[in-house]
């Protein structure tokens, strides 16, 4: 109480000071001050402790309303030197509107790159920006911010082209050189100079300031008190769940603020937790220091004092002040630019903005935003500031590294995220370069926080502790800086830029050299390797240095002088790496095929092998540069090409390659995973562009540079193959060697020939082959679609990207492929197009194993299809630029020719293991590669003299000794027909015709023309030859299928013979149906109509028996009242799809009376079933075993299911749908129409019903007193005398089950717990009937789909059991209690009824009603539907009332006022005029409370449309009630369904008949309802009114443009955390509100239970189920209950057909309004709790997860 009147005293203190204070005299005061800084420090000591931090919560709104009064305004005076307002609004006028946009993005604000015309991928647009500019009509990217960039609109460095939108077009006339100062008075600029130096000096200092206690000099309080506050700091290692607990502890708070504190502590950075004296706070701070250093470092936790903390709050008003000031005014920008990087009296680097600098990662979150914030506002706004500011940032840059790395903060919130504002302008990241040799300061930082080495100075990642391994994380922050400055590539070079850039460089290679060799492996023999090595680290190290390494190589082609100094350096490197690569390895000498050879003996088997060798990789890329710009040819003496050694060159990478090989062929098993996820990431897309490509493109350099035979004699050696070539009898000894060996080299022979083909045919890189960079691509997408068909985005994650993100794809995809869009599933595809076909390489370097056989097959499948033979040769390459032109040479070697002759002596026999398939596929691949150079090379010389290549020659030459073979021509001949290479016979066939082609160009290559013909002529007489082959094979195929046949046919005969009378049994069964079609048939003819309600309905004819299968035993059973019951998986459901009022809270459900259905809908039962039956008794043992088998899990381990047993659920056993309850399957039995009964009259029946209701027995008596039947002539049920109490007709199985379908639909519909007692148990089972079938007449209305044989017969299945479950429920619940039911339901139609509290006409929803009425009029007869006639008579004479009341209500709501308007022909039908006549009476009765109307006929439109639905839920409801046929008229779709509508119900078609021809007994009845008083209300407008027919309920109408959601949810702010940005918005699809999802904030508590916001939203709006879009992630949630959800593809699609969850692709999105319909669609069947079961099932990940927190 003392606080709070102490708190009092101050605030009145303030306000008598607050009156006494004026702005303008203090602003003099100081203007007339030698030393403004003194007086305003005093002033500020003065106030602001006054002011700022008086309790222990801040006060905000007195803060607000008091700062900017007593602390801003003097500021605001002194330096405009007049009132504040006038002079902002001057300097709005008179300042220039800037030229760049400048706007700061929120966390999660949609922004825009244009994929075509931004500098890079960091230059974006604002959405303002985006959509007035030319870029929205091209390619571009959309993203959401992560908070802290800003819009690069009007920035020309930019945008290459188009960098203004039309807003900042107008600014970018006006010359931006003119100084801004000029815009300004001296005068104020000096006074500007003044108080902002001040001002910034304070907010500096106190942001800065690390004293608990004290204050900087000039600011100590007058009088201090002793307060102070616990401030708990934020980090990153902490989790919320551990600051929550330990907030509980220390400061003894309820959950519910403990959560708040630590929602404020993540937002803001730092929270008071409490504020007190001295000691009372320490306490509070050693309990959660304790608390939380267990596990890590503690929580950061301060005493500060009060004092200390109100200047930090004033001095972040200051920052966001000074922001807000500079808006208006450029000049004003630059005065605080000039303050800001003044060098202090510490001289460099001391000005205001390095000290903020500097102290970045000691700053709390909420400060670090601020003064970020302020920087971007002013620094990089001005073009000459940003300049200076970039030098003092590259000056500070070491050490702002340093502390980020020792900070534990996210980037966002560590001022070296600036660096992407910096960096990315090119003028300035050259200018960095050159000046302050940025390039080399960001490598050798970067190099030097990686301390650990080994002993020969590589990177070691072996032994990294948790926090090396977080620090290493956020190192490579750096490379991403690299990344930006040389992330465009200069035009132009100017000496200091060659000379910086070759210096960082030096630097690179170093870095580069400490990589290369690193994490070697040696192969583990006998025992599996026990640790699996770190092998990550290095390669997210070379993923991220990737892109770097491109574009260094990028650099150096822009300039001949820097790549011929860069080839020299990395040769030294390279040389400096292996300069003695033969330390230690024994010289050896080789000899084969004539050829000797030496090398080292070294064995990638034995000793250590590294996959990372980076620099020679780097010197592959530039040696292609080299042979791209041919500078090798124009300036040999400038490059060291003399001083390579090719062996050198080629040994690291080719003993990579045979690593890999080896790994194949399973012989490193025992290294474990570690080495397969090497391998596995070097061929793979991210990192092969570095590492394998350039290892196969260094193979090629070595080759050109090598004598082909001594090539691969090395080749054989590295690949431990030497010895099974090098000897003629060598490979019969190794037949007999272990069958693991000869496996072993079966698969590395088969690479050495890959490696050989690729080395040989992969030409596509420019420098490499003579293409265009598009060609490299093209082929890639090319072998892509060969496999399979492929969206868009498998096809970009195959290609790699450049640094820019992009992959080329679209500028060559049209060329190659065609495009099908998708379906409402699936995704939009692209397809090969036929003629691309032809450059399909079955051994295309990128495949993989799998790629490789699934593309082979789907090429010959296709092969097949188009009638062409299965040989699948290569397709001609291009040529070879002229530096690397002899690596053709090694395909007419010595060498090569002895291994293909090998290979090809080896498969002349069948196989024994010592030879494969696919070593004989890739020996007649490289033959045929062979021979298409040669072709190539004829087409193209001018004569015979100039061809070198005589490859053809060579393989028509009998091979030599020691081989003692034929030549391989003879070889291949001889192979043509052997019956063991019958799937190569065709590719041996084309070799063959091509060497025959070759052979004739080269015999008459001067007479081309003979050349051409002979070639024609022998491809003729193969083709002739193949013709008649296949026609002879097609012929024996013919024969074997019709002898198949034949005998198939036998069979059958024998087996109808064996069993005839099984035969004859089901002709008969088939028989008996068809007497009762026949039946049905007769009656049609004559001339009854058919009816299915009333005392005309037709006879059932002979009784049909149903008979039914169990799904669980497969026992067929007979449905009978007295037999085993049977019964369908069923699901009840609460639901609101049909709702007209979401603002209607949930009902009581203790008190709530459920008889009458509210028109509107709010809340309803549904049920559903999949159809499936079974026996009782099975069902039971089934849900028993479930049950059991929960519990056991439980027990084991604590994981849900997809189903809630405790709730009573379970999947169907067939079909898996969630189900939650059975519905009992009941025989329909019902005798012919009686032929002495009397119907009675609708007065007569009224009548009787009344005197029965009012009857004393009635209500009260007990159920053997109650009367007989009103009408005479009716009988006792079976089995009953009438004085003896009234028994069930079903047996005990059957009546069970009753019961348990009428608790479980009470028990979900009410959510109350089970009661089988409790009255309302069979108002729940009539209600849910009803609206079951108004659900299923909306959705046929809705898809335009006939009222009867449209529906599956599952939902049949459920309505017909429904209805006959409503009819036969009174067995299960007291007589009693249904006719106290069914007194109060009549009452409602017949007001004469005396009841309790019975609502008006107008609250009533009818068909519920007419339902309710119906089925408890039954129950109340006892006559169980065997006294027809007088039931009949009554259902009709109940849906006589029920439509009279409802068309009176039609006539009361829902009369459009546009109808009031004097129609032309006054007098119309006759419906017309007795509907016009009926409303005037109405009018009459409601004391013209109506609108007058003027003709009858827009009134008979309204009724007939109004009266539609109810009717047709009417037909649905008599018919599986009845059971009575259904006219052909209502199984067509479409309008005119009136009459046979009216007629199948036996009503008249004009239903005012019904009022008209009973007037005596429907005019008081009509009154009565009129006269109950909540209709006058309603009718006045005490209720909202709901008119008929209802409208469906549509899901919510979205945008065209998934951004405007964007943009809508990033200006959506959390409700409950006073204005700050929601992380995770989320949309409700059902009624549009935007929620706060996925956040402690915004939890409410829902049934004892802390939820998030969705799911108590749920709650309100859809009973239980929602269905969501969250905006940033663009994905669909539904959920149902607590525990079940899953996320559903979203209705947004991109321009190729797919949707983009998580918004990774950043393609622009549309709404696919089919897609959005299947999703209504599903909302509207009720089938989403369904979708959600199914997805849980399909995918356990999802049922893990806490859907009650989102």
């Amino acid at each position: 109480m003392a606080s709070a009147e102490s708190d009092r005293e101050v605030s009145s203190a303030i306000c008598s000071e607050f009156l006494r204070f004026s702005a303008k005299d203090t602003a003099s005061a100081w203007l007339q001050a030698c030393d403004l800084h003194k007086e305003v420090y005093q002033h500020l000591a003065l106030y602001v402790p006054k002011i700022y931090c008086l309790g222990p919560n801040l006060n905000p709104s007195s803060e607000d309303l008091l700062a900017p009064l007593l602390l801003l305004a003097p500021l605001e005076w002194y330096l405009f030197g007049e009132e504040p307002a006038l002079a902002l609004a001057r300097l709005e006028n008179n300042s220039q509107p800037s030229q760049l946009c400048g706007h700061v993005f929120k966390v999660g604000e949609p922004t825009y790159s244009c994929r075509e015309c931004a500098a890079d991928p960091t230059c974006v647009l604002c959405m303002q920006c985006f959509l007035g500019s030319i870029h929205k009509e091209h390619r571009y990217r959309m993203t959401t911010s992560g908070g802290g960039g800003f819009c690069d609109c009007g920035d020309a460095e930019a945008w290459k082209k188009g960098p203004y939108c039309h807003k900042h077009q107008a600014n970018s006339s006006d010359c931006s050189l003119q100084d801004p100062l000029a815009q300004l008075s001296e005068d104020m600029v000096a006074r500007g100079y003044n108080i902002f130096s001040v001002i910034l000096k304070y907010a500096v200092d106190m942001l800065t300031w690390d004293k608990e206690d004290l204050l900087p000099p000039g600011l100590e309080p007058p009088e201090r008190g002793d307060t102070y506050y616990c401030m708990l700091f934020n980090d990153e290692v902490h989790t919320y769940e551990q600051v929550i607990y330990t907030l509980q502890k220390a400061v003894n708070c309820t959950q519910k603020e403990a959560v708040s504190f630590a929602t404020t502590v993540d937002r803001e950075g730092r929270k008071s937790v409490r504020f007190g004296d001295l000691q009372f706070c320490e306490q509070a701070k050693s309990v959660i220091v304790r608390n939380t250093s267990r596990q890590s470092r503690p929580l950061k936790v301060q005493v500060m004092h009060s004092s200390v903390v109100a200047h930090q709050c004033f001095a972040l008003r200051t920052l966001t002040w000074l922001g807000h000031i500079l808006g208006y005014s450029d000049g004003l920008r630059r005065v605080l630019c000039q303050v800001g990087l003044q060098n202090g009296p510490e001289g460099e680097n001391s000005s205001l903005v390095d000290t903020l600098m500097l102290c970045d990662s000691k700053m709390w979150k909420g400060a670090r935003n601020v003064y970020h914030q302020l920087l971007m506002n002013s620094l990089l706004m001005d073009l000459k500031y940003k300049k200076l500011f970039a030098i003092q940032f590259a000056k500070n840059y070491e050490s702002l590294q340093s502390d980020y790395v020792r900070d534990d903060h996210d980037r966002e919130y560590s001022i070296t995220d600036l660096s992407v504002q910096i960096f990315t302008v090119p003028s300035l990241a050259r200018m960095l370069m050159v000046e302050e040799n940025l390039m080399t300061t960001i490598i050798r930082t970067f190099v030097d926080h990686l301390r650990h080495r080994d002993l020969q100075g590589r990177f070691q990642f072996e032994r990294y502790t948790a926090l090396q391994a977080f620090k290493f994380r956020r190192v490579q922050s750096l490379i991403g800086d690299l990344k930006y400055v040389l992330i465009t590539r200069p035009t132009e070079w100017s000496d200091q830029l060659r000379e910086k850039f070759l210096e960082g460089l030096d630097a690179f290679l170093e870095l580069l050299k400490c990589m290369q060799g690193m994490d070697p492996v040696v192969r583990q023999v006998g025992q599996h390797i026990e640790m699996e090595p770190e092998w990550e680290a290095a390669f997210t190290l070379q993923m991220k240095l990737t892109h770097i390494i491109t574009m260094m190589q990028e650099w150096c082609s822009t300039d001949e002088r820097v790549l011929i100094e860069a080839y020299r350096k990395c040769l030294a490197a390279l040389s400096q790496c292996h300069g003695g690569f033969t330390d230690g390895e024994q010289p050896i000498n080789l000899s084969l095929a004539g050829h000797t050879v030496d090398t080292i003996r070294y064995q990638v088997s034995q000793e250590r092998v590294s996959i990372h060798l980076p620099v020679s990789r780097l010197l592959a890329g530039l040696h292609v540069l080299l042979s791209k710009t041919d500078l090798a040819n124009r300036f040999p003496e400038q490059l060291p090409l003399s001083e390579l050694s090719p062996p050198m060159l080629i040994e690291h990478p080719l003993r990579c390659l045979v690593l890999c090989a080896q790994v194949h062929a399973g012989m490193w098993r025992r290294n474990g995973f570690s080495l397969i996820n090497q391998i596995y990431y070097y061929h793979n897309v991210k990192c092969r562009v570095e590492m394998f490509d350039k290892d196969i493109i260094m193979l090629q350099a070595g080759a050109s540079m090598m004598d082909p035979n001594h090539f691969l004699m090395v080749v054989l050696s590295r690949f431990e193959l030497f010895h099974i070539f090098s000897s003629a009898d060598c490979r019969k000894r190794y037949r007999d060697a272990n069958k693991d060996v000869v496996q072993q080299n079966n698969t590395l022979i088969e690479e050495m020939l890959h490696l050989i083909i690729m080395i040989v045919g992969e030409r596509y890189v420019q420098g490499v082959g003579q293409v265009e960079a598009s060609d490299d691509i093209r082929r890639e997408i090319i072998h892509q679609l060969s496999i399979r068909p492929m969206a868009h985005s498998e096809l970009v994650k195959a290609l790699p990207e450049n640094e820019s993100k992009e992959t080329g794809l679209e500028r060559v995809i049209g060329s190659v492929a065609l495009f099908k869009k998708p379906g409402v599933t699936g995704r939009g595809l692209y397809e090969l197009r036929p003629e691309s076909t032809k450059h399909f390489n079955l051994y295309f370097h990128h495949y993989s194993r799998a790629d490789q056989s699934k593309a082979e097959e789907a090429q010959r499948k296709l092969r097949r299809q188009n009638g062409e033979d299965s040989a699948l040769p290569p397709p001609s390459p291009p040529p070879l630029c002229p530096l690397l032109a002899s690596v053709v040479g090694l395909m007419q070697s010595d060498v090569l020719l002895a291994v293909i002759s090998a290979v090809l002596q080896w498969t002349t026999e069948p196989s024994g293991g010592h030879w494969t398939e696919s070593m004989l596929q890739r020996v007649l691949h490289l033959v045929a590669m062979a021979l298409l150079e040669e072709k190539q090379q004829l087409e193209n010389s001018s004569g015979d003299d100039d061809i070198t290549f005589t490859f053809n020659s060579k393989i028509s030459r009998p091979g030599e000794a020691p081989s003692t073979s034929g030549s391989i021509l003879a070889l291949l001949e001889s192979l043509q027909n052997a019956p063991h290479l019958e799937a190569h016979k065709h590719m041996i066939q084309w070799v063959l015709k091509m060497v025959f082609t070759i052979k004739t160009m080269r015999e008459q290559h001067t007479a081309s023309t003979s050349a051409v013909n002979a070639c024609g002529s022998v491809e003729e007489a193969v083709g002739e030859r193949d013709k008649a082959e296949r026609k002879r094979k097609a012929e024996m195929a013919r024969l074997r299928r019709e002898k198949v046949m034949a005998q198939m046919c036998e069979m059958q005969k024998h087996f109808i013979n064996e069993n005839k009378e099984l035969f004859q049994q089901s002709n008969e069964d088939s028989d008996s149906p068809g007497s009762t079609t026949e039946h049905s048939a007769l009656l049609a003819e004559g001339p009854e109509v058919l009816v299915c309600v009333g005392p005309r309905l037709p006879g059932p004819g002979p009784r049909r028996r149903q008979v039914v299968t169990c799904i669980l035993c497969q026992e067929e059973e007979e449905v009978r009242a007295d037999g085993r019951a049977m019964v369908l998986a069923a699901f009840v459901q609460r639901s609101t799809v049909l709702s007209k009022n979401r603002t209607r809270s949930p009902p009581d459900p203790e008190r709530h009376d459920p008889l009458f259905m509210h028109p509107d809908l709010a809340f309803a039962t549904h049920t559903a079933s999949c159809g499936h039956i079974m026996h009782a008794t099975c069902w039971q043992r089934y849900f028993e075993a479930v049950q059991a088998k929960e519990q056991r899990r439980q027990q084991r381990l604590r994981v849900h299911t997809s189903y809630d047993v405790e709730n009573g659920e379970f999947l169907c056993p067939l079909c898996e749908c969630l189900s939650n309850t059975v519905i009992p399957l009941l025989p329909h039995t019902h005798s012919g129409v009686g032929q002495g009964c009397v119907q009675p009259s609708l007065e007569v029946w009224i009548k009787s019903s009344c005197q029965q209701a009012a009857s004393p027995a009635g209500p009260a008596g007990s159920a053997d007193s109650v009367p007989e039947a009103g009408v005479e002539g009716a009988e006792a049920p079976e089995g009953s005398s009438v004085d003896c109490p009234i028994s069930s007709p079903f047996s005990s199985s059957i009546q069970g089950m009753i019961t348990t379908f009428g608790t479980a639909t009470y028990k979900i519909g009410l959510k109350v717990h089970p009661n089988d007692q409790d009255p309302r148990v069979p108002i729940m089972s009539w209600a849910s009937c009803a609206y079951t079938i108004q659900s299923i007449e909306r959705l046929l209305t809705d898809e335009e789909k006939p009222l009867f044989g449209s529906l599956p017969c599952r939902q049949e299945d459920c309505l017909s059991s429904l209805a006959r479950f409503g009819s036969a429920c009174w067995t299960a619940a007291p007589l009693v209690t249904v006719q106290n039911h069914f007194t109060r339901l009549l009452s409602a139609l017949v007001p004469g009824v005396k009841a309790d509290n019975t609502p008006c006409i107008l609250d009533i929803d009818m068909f519920h009603l007419l339902v309710s009425s119906v089925f408890s009029y039954s129950s109340v007869q006892r006559l169980d539907q065997s006294e027809m006639c007088s039931l009949g008579s009554a259902q009709l004479h109940l849906l006589h009332l029920a439509t009279v009341a409802h068309l009176v209500q039609i006539l009361i709501t829902s009369v459009p006022v546009d109808s009031l308007m004097d129609q032309e022909e006054v007098c119309g039908s006759e419906e017309e005029e007795m509907t016009f006549h009926l409303y005037n009476t109405l009018r009459t009765l409601l004391d013209s409370m109506l609108p007058e109307v003027s003709s009858g006929w827009q009134l008979w439109r309204c009724v007939q449309s109004g009266l539609l639905p109810f009717l047709r839920s009417a037909a649905i409801f008599f018919h599986h009630l009845n059971a009575v046929e259904t006219p052909p008229e209502l199984h067509v779709a479409g309008p005119g369904q009136w009459e046979a509508l009216c007629s199948y119900l036996s009503l008249p078609s004009n239903l005012l008949q019904l009022y008209y021809n009973l007037r005596t007994v429907m005019e008081p009845l009509v009154q009565g309802w009129c006269s109950h008083p909540a209709v006058r209300q309603t009718v006045q407008g005490g209720a909202p009114l709901i008119s008929f027919p209802r409208e469906s309920n549509q899901l919510i109408e979205l945008p065209d443009d998934y951004s405007a959601l964007i943009n809508q949810a990033s200006s959506f702010t959390c409700p409950r955390s006073g204005g700050d940005k929601s992380r995770a918005p989320t949309l409700c699809l059902v009624c549009g509100a935007l929620l706060c999802s996925q956040s402690y904030c915004c939890q409410t508590e829902v049934e004892g239970q802390d939820v998030g916001a969705c799911t108590a939203h749920t709650y309100s709006c859809g009973a239980g189920l929602g269905l969501f879009l969250r905006v940033r992630e663009s994905q669909v949630l539904f959920l149902a209950g607590k525990t079940k959800g899953c996320f559903y593809p979203p209705p947004y699609l991109d321009d190729y057909g797919e949707t983009d969850q998580g918004l990774r692709r950043g393609n622009p999105l549309r709404l696919c309004p089919e897609r959005y319909r299947k999703i209504q669609k599903l909302w509207h069947q009720h089938s989403v709790t369904e979708e959600i079961g199914h997805a849980q099932e399909a995918n356990q990940s999802l049922v893990g997860i806490d859907w009650q927190h989102l």
